[in-house]
């Protein structure tokens, strides 16, 4: 039987709501995600890793990144662009996840635009799927990215949260 994957599961306390951070022993971030929100990050882990493969144990500012995310929102919009992240999923996942990250602070994108940017330009509804599964919210940044029309659509943290992280890091007002 193969061992389990120790996972270290930390909280952060931000003005949009408290926030998970999970990491592995190594330091690289696994799932960011709200509390609210914990059944389905334990879904999407579930997804990633497999049923019962992992464990999650308590721990303080895995990594240093519990305090990175508390410096993001203290305003140090940069403390969270190098954050080592580790992820599963499937390549045609990652490579969205990947672009994603190659998002500028500040900037918005469309869905079409990122299907483009990962050299699939038809595949818009997979793109949008592959976002929606994004297990490392804010760091892996898919609130960055809006409908066609400017609009905000859908963000696993809610759109009210949406568009306080796109204010905060000054792409809306």
């Amino acid at each position: 039987m193969a061992e389990k994957l120790t996972l270290l599961i930390d909280r952060v306390a931000t003005p949009a709501g408290e926030l998970i951070v999970v990491a592995d022993a190594e330091g690289n971030l696994r799932t960011v995600d709200w509390t609210d929100h914990e059944d389905r990050m334990k879904l999407l882990l579930d997804r990633q890793y497999g049923k019962g493969s992992y464990t999650l144990v308590p721990a303080r500012n895995p990594g240093g990144l519990s305090s990175a995310m508390r410096r993001y929102f203290k305003g140090d919009l940069a403390a969270i662009e190098s954050l080592p992240v580790k992820t599963a999923g499937t390549p045609f996942q990652r490579s969205v996840w990947e672009a994603l990250r190659r998002i500028s602070c500040g900037t918005t994108i469309s869905y079409a635009e990122l299907a483009r940017r990962i050299g699939k330009p038809r595949a818009v509804r997979a793109v949008g799927l592959a976002n929606g599964q994004n297990p490392i919210s804010i760091v892996v940044p898919c609130h960055r990215v809006i409908g066609s029309n400017g609009s905000l659509t859908g963000y696993g943290g809610g759109l009210p949260r949406k568009e306080w992280l796109l204010k905060h890091e000054g792409a809306r007002s």
